[in-house]
């Protein structure tokens, strides 16, 4: 007789869902940046972020002899100035697919002709130019061709002293007259989604009192059904006639509204700073900084806003010279601005000491719960930094390097090292770490001085 096979249903496993990632606690002081802003003022135009409907971004002319006198901030710009613009275009309907124009226009209010050096200066689009691709979160850059993203690679090239052939070494505007600084389309014809964005950051020096604005129209049409430039002129008309393109980004919480939800807005105004510059040592008083002991870290908050300070109270947003009411009442993110760090580390030890240096994304806080920086055990998928980072240092043979690696980094993430230095006793290695901190990152970052917890092996 042959044996009966019982068939017995499968139990039916239902998948749990994902447990969130732990928080992993690294014990560690974290300081306050040394230096500050220098006073070299920003035109910042990146709001409206996405932009539907023409008009005026940001423009520092006089309201007098406007249509709309409110969309005017009247600041005017004389010696170095930087000019920074991130924006994004989308199809307004399915149909409507020409490209918006992004306008800057500069404009001489003078009785002389005013000569504009540009020193460096880089604009790209997110499609075809700079697509956001995923990348390691450590990427030597060397060549300068990793980035994703616009403004990741419009601050690559910004940092490397570079000067793009759309921007002429100088720029001269008879008086009374006015000139385009950039002219430059963002399309979405072919791009599923209909959607693209356009970067840009250009360093300047004018010999006398200049306006400037931004500015967003739709193509113009040629008779044959292709699209043109704006002309000058037709720049003008609209920046003599045009209110603020739409739609507003969401209003921002006042500063002293500490008790509600902070929404940091979008900014559009004159910012007060281009570079953070720090010699970072001990105390004022100390020429070096000494290196922590074996196992242990300390960390320089950067890139600090309201609400996000990791402990150390310091603001680093630069203030606004000038802005819109519905925009933000500070740099947030500091985009565009560049951190020029110096630390001139010394092993005081008596022994050799494995010394690295890291950035890294700590969860946002502003008073530290525990003793030290929180992260996660695996990142969130929310990409928090994207940009590249230059490195000098005297490396263990004595010779000097200059190293260009490129970072992503999520949120809670601990960071690989920058540099690594095997130090022997009274050693002192000087470390100098610049980046422009790139649009579309998240503060705050930190940079962690970390001494290896056994002796480095020479």
């Amino acid at each position: 007789m042959l044996p009966i096979l019982l068939i017995l249903p499968i139990a039916q496993t239902i998948p749990l869902p994902p447990s969130p990632p732990e928080e992993v606690v690294q014990t560690q002081q974290v300081r306050p940046l040394p230096g500050k802003l220098d006073r070299i003022p920003t035109f910042n135009s990146n709001s409206p972020e996405k932009v539907l409907t023409e008009g005026i971004l940001l423009s520092t002319f006089p309201g007098e002899d406007k249509k709309v006198p409110t969309a005017h901030l009247n600041y005017p710009f004389k010696g170095r100035f930087d000019i920074f613009a991130h924006h994004v275009a989308e199809a307004p309907t399915p149909n409507d697919l020409r490209s918006l124009y992004l306008g800057i226009i500069l404009h001489n209010p003078g009785k002389q002709p005013v000569k504009i050096n540009v020193f460096q200066g880089a604009t790209y689009l997110s499609q075809p130019d700079a697509p956001f691709v995923e990348l390691p979160s450590l990427s030597k850059n060397l060549l300068g061709n990793v980035f994703a993203g616009p403004g990741d690679r419009v601050m690559n090239d910004v940092l490397r002293g570079r000067r793009q052939k759309i921007f002429p070494a100088q720029i001269v505007i008879p008086p009374g007259q006015s000139q385009m600084l950039l002219n430059a389309p963002i399309p979405v014809k072919g791009l599923t989604p209909p959607l693209n964005g356009r970067s840009a950051l250009v360093r300047l020096h004018s010999s006398g009192t200049v306006y400037a604005a931004s500015l967003a129209m739709f193509a113009k049409t040629n008779s044959d059904g292709s699209e043109r430039p704006p002309t000058l002129e037709e720049w003008q008309i609209l920046l003599n006639n045009a209110n603020l393109a739409g739609p507003r980004d969401k209003t921002p919480t006042p500063l002293e509204k500490s008790d509600k939800p902070i929404i940091y807005g979008r900014v559009a105004g004159v910012a007060n700073g281009s570079f953070w510059r720090a010699f970072i040592t001990d105390s004022p008083k100390s020429k070096y900084l000494t290196i922590p002991q074996p196992g242990q870290a300390y960390s320089y908050a950067l890139s600090t806003v309201p609400g996000g300070t990791l402990g150390t109270g310091q603001i680093q947003s630069a203030p606004m010279l000038v802005r819109y009411p519905d925009t933000a009442y500070l740099a947030h993110g500091n985009y565009g601005i560049q951190y020029s760090l110096k630390f001139p580390l010394s092993n005081n030890t008596q022994t050799p000491q494995k010394v690295t240096i890291s950035m890294q994304t700590p969860l946002k806080e502003d008073q530290l719960v525990k003793p030290g920086l929180r992260f996660l055990s695996t990142p969130a998928k929310q990409v928090f930094f994207r940009g590249t980072v230059r490195l000098g240092y005297k490396d263990d043979q004595g010779k000097q390097q200059t190293q260009f690696v490129h970072l992503v980094q999520k949120r809670g993430q601990a960071g690989e090292p920058l540099v690594v230095l095997n130090m022997k006793p009274g050693d002192k290695r000087l470390v100098q770490v610049d980046f422009l901190y790139p649009p579309d990152a998240t503060p705050p970052q930190v940079l962690t001085v970390e001494t290896a917890q056994k002796s480095a092996v020479n």
